[in-house]
């Protein structure tokens, strides 16, 4: 995938949002370990996949896969 290899900024909390996303976690769930609003986590969710050029939190959390075994 080329998502994994392409050059992105992400934003500490975009980073911490795919996390919770590789991990299964719901929106709901990231919004309250992160403290913020679900409605935010929706937001960091849009860029996101704008930013690694995917189209749902499926291909998401397999370009954070693919991002944490490159050593990101």
């Amino acid at each position: 995938m080329p998502a994994a290899s392409a050059p992105f900024q992400l934003t500490p909390t975009q980073i911490k949002v795919m996390r919770g996303v590789r991990s299964g976690q719901l929106n709901k769930q990231i919004a309250f370990e992160l403290g913020i609003a679900e409605a935010t986590v929706k937001a960091h969710m849009t860029a996101l996949m704008r930013k690694l050029n995917v189209r749902n939190r499926t291909q998401v959390a397999i370009a954070a896969q693919e991002i944490a075994l490159s050593g990101f």
